[in-house]
């Protein structure tokens, strides 16, 4: 049951992920402009709902130059989050609901150094209260309470890290820092900070290398959003793979 669980999982990302680039090329605009609703090449976006779900395109029309990247990322994370679990919790619903979500906004984020409010608000909503729904069902891992109490503490830091250093910090950092500190906080203190810490290592590391390469200097903006998520990531993997009995 375990390996169908993961193995469900990693199908389930395969799947949801398949949605993620045409998302994404939607999304990835700048803040004054409209999100786009035609292809490359020119011609309306059709699909279900609005053009929205659908496949990342195809030669002329694709949406990204590499249309399997984000299905991989987000079966690879989905199987990660199953196998580290460790069976049917129900805050494993949780998480792979939420991860092709988590690989949209990265890659919105890495393209034009956005996190749409339109993604970020909702998650900062709806992680809180599918948490609270799990903590009703046999076999959770963690408190709900600890859940809001992350999301205010991450919220709160990151925006005290704003208002300190606007330039170094988006404000939508600091609506994601929401749902990520709900979903860090399910498993206490620790894994909340464990996952902050790494995604502020991860985005250092990242940083420093260019600089060393010379390909940014020190007053240079890199988007910030993907190491949030990948730390968080890592730290719901600690978190899980700590609360298997």
């Amino acid at each position: 049951m375990y390996v169908t669980l993961i193995a469900v999982a990693a199908l389930w990302g395969a799947a949801v992920g398949l949605l993620v680039p045409r998302a994404a090329y939607r999304l990835a605009v700048p803040a004054e402009e409209p999100w786009r609703d035609r292809c490359p090449a020119g011609h309306p976006l059709a699909g279900p709902a609005r053009g929205w779900l659908g496949g990342p395109g195809r030669q002329h029309c694709a949406t990204t130059p590499s249309p399997l990247s984000a299905p991989l990322l987000t079966a690879l994370a989905c199987a990660a989050l199953a196998a580290a679990t460790g069976g049917p919790r129900p805050e494993l619903a949780v998480w792979l609901l939420g991860a092709p979500f988590a690989v949209l906004l990265a890659c919105v984020d890495a393209r034009v150094h956005r996190l749409p409010d339109g993604l970020t608000l909702p998650l900062a909503a709806t992680v809180p209260l599918l948490l609270g729904g799990a903590e009703l069902l046999p076999y959770d891992a963690g408190s709900w309470l600890h859940a809001l109490l992350g999301a205010l503490a991450l919220g709160g830091s990151y925006l005290v890290l704003f208002v300190i250093n606007p330039a170094g910090l988006g404000f939508g950092d600091v609506k994601l820092a929401l749902p990520l500190g709900a979903a860090l906080g399910w498993y206490g203190w620790g894994v909340l900070f464990a996952g902050a810490f790494a995604g502020f290592l991860l985005g250092a590391v990242y940083g420093l290398g260019l600089v060393l390469l010379r390909r940014a200097d020190r007053s240079s903006a890199i988007p910030f959003g993907p190491f949030m998520l990948v730390g968080a990531l890592l730290g719901l993997l600690l978190g899980a793979f700590s609360a298997i009995p």
